[in-house]
């Protein structure tokens, strides 16, 4: 049984990651979730039940909330939780793309404290513990030091560029996407870009165990007014996500 939190979630992502890759490319079958939700297929459901299984016999106190499982109140009234997203990047993972991932935390008293992102189809690990530091493979990843909006690689959808979301428009940096929201945070944490942001709202299970690798790596995450983000809320979504390293108080203030 590993010891702590860290070195669980390193060893269940790295599972996740054999199950997922077993199915990638291989014609998974495919589902529209209700609502208008998205896509879900059957390796987003076999990682599920494979780490609520796995992760729950291991800390049977922890709470549990994950994309793919039907969420239970009794979570909010544990102390640590864990908060997963079986396969971040369903889309990608269906189009035979390698920007997909499973990102997994532990959340205490709704800050993360544990966090993992393993894209398994790009041998990428990145993972962060509270006071520890962030790495990348096992090597360690800071953020970045540009602090200049017009200098800066943000990671951002198109929509994020509207004008109405900018006090004075948006500033001139250039833009970039990835499909994973949690592999766009790791590439922050790990300074490949200066910032990431998206201003809708955001589900935990997306950005909690990449909130965690980019404060770690010296980073700054808030939500879209500069509040800090906290985790295992009853509604499960936070209000847009700014992350990056120098240039995020730019940002912020440069938002309407």
């Amino acid at each position: 049984m590993p010891e702590t939190d860290l070195a669980l979630l390193l060893e269940a992502a790295r599972e996740a990651g054999e199950i997922a890759m077993s199915h990638f490319k291989r014609d998974p079958q495919v589902w529209d979730k209700p609502g208008d939700e998205g896509p879900v297929t059957e390796a987003d459901l076999a990682v599920d039940a494979h780490l609520s299984a796995r992760l729950r016999a291991a800390r049977p106190d922890y709470g549990w909330l994950s994309e793919e499982t039907q969420d239970d109140v009794a979570r909010l009234q544990a102390s640590r939780v864990f908060v997963v997203d079986p396969i971040d990047g369903t889309r990608s993972f269906i189009r035979g793309d390698r920007d997909w991932g499973h990102a997994l935390a532990v959340v205490e008293d709704g800050v993360p404290v544990a966090g993992v992102v393993l894209m398994p189809a790009r041998d990428l690990t990145f993972a962060a513990a509270s006071g520890q530091g962030a790495t990348c493979n096992g090597q360690p990843i800071a953020a970045s030091a540009q602090a200049d909006p017009a200098q800066s690689c943000v990671l951002a959808t198109k929509p994020n560029m509207a004008a109405q979301h900018w006090r004075a428009g948006p500033p001139a940096f250039q833009r970039s996407f990835r499909s994973s929201l949690a592999y766009r945070l790791s590439l922050v944490a790990q300074g490949r870009f200066d910032a990431m942001l998206t201003l809708r709202p955001a589900w935990e299970w997306d950005i909690a165990a990449g909130a965690l690798i980019v404060t770690e790596a010296g980073g700054q995450i808030t939500d879209r007014r500069g509040a800090p983000l906290r985790f295992n809320s009853e509604n499960r979504l936070l209000d847009g996500v700014v992350a990056g390293g120098a240039v995020v108080p730019a940002l912020l203030d440069a938002l309407a």
